[in-house]
C-alpha cells in the first residue's frame, strides 16, 4: 500500500501559549475526527506531528488515522525553526519509502507549517538544506497564525504561504477546516493516480493566499519575538512554573504636531506548564529584559492563586507572593519581606 504522508510541524513558543494552543489542539482533533469519516482518507493518509520551541520533539509518530489520538501540545522557550526544521527532515529520512525497481514507493510528503512568530535562531544554513535535498520531493505549506510570523522566512521555504490574519475562534475553525478539505482532496488526488497533492480552494476571508514579491527578503532574526513579552515565574507554594504572556500594542501619538507611535504590552494571561517546557526550552543562555514600564497588567497565580505573580527576587527570579509576612523564592531559596515600588526597572524575559 502507498501511504500519503502528512507531517504538522506546529510552533509550540510561549507566545502560542492560552487560546493559541488550546486552538490548535481543537483543531487537530477535528481534522482527526473528519478524516476518520472518509473511506479515501482511511486507505492513504498517515499523519505525524512534531513540535518545536527552543527543542524538537516528535509527539506523534507516523501512523494511519485510525490509530491517531489527538496529542496534548507542550509550551516551550524560544522559536527554534532551525531545530524545527532540521528534526522534521531526519523524520522524512527515517520514515519515507522511496520507490525502488521492486516496489511503489510512499507518495510525495506534505507538511504543514504552523508558527505565530519569528525565528529565533539563524535558520539560513536550514532553509539550504531543505531547499537542496527536499523542496522538490516534499510539499510545504506555511501558515502564518495570527498574522505574526515572519512571512518573508516562510516564502524562502515554499511558493505555499498562507496567513490566518485574526485569532479568533472562528479564524481557526475557518482555517482547520480548509486543512481537512486539503487532506481529502490531496487523498482523493492519490485515489485517482494523480499527483498527490491538491489544496482545496479558500472559500473564507479568514485566510489569505500571501504575495510573496511584497515581502522584504532581506530580513534578519533578532533571536527575540517582539510580538509578545513573556515572563516566566515559579510559584513559591508549588514550584510549579507558570508563564505571563504579553501582547504588544502599539497607539498612535501626537507629540509637538509630530504623529508618532508608542509601544506598549498589554496582558493577555498567566498560564501554567508542565515538565515538557524545560525539555522543549533548551539549553541557550539569554539575557533579553524588558522595563516594566513597557508592560500593561499584573495577573495573580494561576497555580496557587496568590494574588501577586509578579515579585522579583534580588537573585532576578520571578515568583508569586501571597499575604505572609515573610516570602520564599522558590529559585535561591532566599527568605525576606516584599513591597512595592517605584519607577519602572528592568526583568528577565523569554525568547517568546
Amino acid at each position: 500500500m502507498r501511504r500519503l504522508p502528512i507531517y504538522f510541524l506546529i510552533d509550540v513558543s510561549e507566545s502560542m501559549v492560552g487560546e493559541p494552543i488550546d486552538r490548535v489542539q481543537d483543531g487537530m482533533a477535528t481534522i482527526i475526527q473528519s478524516l476518520k469519516t472518509d473511506p479515501t482518507a482511511l486507505e492513504t493518509v498517515f499523519i505525524s506531528v512534531i513540535v518545536f520551541a527552543g527543542e524538537a520533539k516528535t509527539i506523534v509518530p507516523l501512523q494511519d488515522i485510525i490509530s491517531f489520538y489527538p496529542p496534548k501540545f507542550p509550551i516551550g522557550s524560544g522559536t527554534s525553526l532551525g531545530k524545527g526544521l532540521g528534526h522534521l527532515m531526519y523524520e522524512l529520512r527515517k520514515n519515507i519509502v522511496k520507490t525502488t525497481a521492486e516496489q511503489k514507493g510512499d507518495w510525495k510528503p506534505i507538511v504543514f507549517l504552523f508558527t505565530d512568530g519569528v525565528p529565533t535562531d539563524n535558520t539560513s544554513s536550514v532553509i539550504s538544506e531543505w531547499n537542496n535535498n527536499w523542496r522538490r520531493t516534499a510539499n510545504l505549506i506555511a501558515v502564518s497564525l495570527g498574522g505574526g510570523g515572519d512571512k518573508s522566512i516562510l516564502g524562502q521555504l515554499t511558493e505555499n504561504v498562507l496567513e490566518v490574519e485574526n485569532s479568533t475562534a472562528e479564524s481557526y475553525k475557518e482555517f482547520f477546516k480548509w486543512v481537512t478539505d486539503s487532506i481529502k482532496t490531496s487523498s482523493e488526488s492519490v485515489e485517482n493516480n494523480k499527483s498527490g497533492f491538491e489544496l482545496a480552494n479558500i472559500n473564507s476571508d479568514e485566510i489569505k493566499e500571501v504575495d510573496l514579491s511584497t515581502e522584504n527578503n532581506s530580513s534578519t532574526s533578532s533571536y527575540v519575538d517582539d510580538n509578545f513579552v513573556v515572563l516566566a515565574g515559579k510559584c513559591q507554594n508549588t514550584r510549579r512554573t507558570y508563564l505571563m504572556k504579553y501582547k504588544k500594542d502599539l497607539k498612535p501619538t501626537d507629540f509637538a504636531g509630530i504623529p508618532l507611535t508608542t509601544k506598549s504590552y498589554r496582558l493577555n494571561g498567566a498560564f501554567q506548564v508542565d515538565e515538557s517546557y524545560e525539555e522543549l526550552s533548551g539549553n541557550t543562555e539569554t539575557n533579553f529584559t524588558i522595563n516594566t514600564e513597557e508592560l500593561i497588567g499584573a495577573p495573580t497565580c494561576p497555580c496557587c492563586g496568590n494574588q501577586i505573580a509578579f515579585a522579583v527576587c534580588q537573585c532576578g527570579q520571578i515568583h508569586c507572593i501571597g499575604e505572609e509576612e515573610i516570602s520564599t523564592c522558590p529559585s535561591c531559596f532566599n527568605k525576606g519581606r516584599y513591597g512595592a515600588g517605584s519607577g519602572g526597572f528592568d526583568v528577565n524575559r523569554t525568547q517568546g
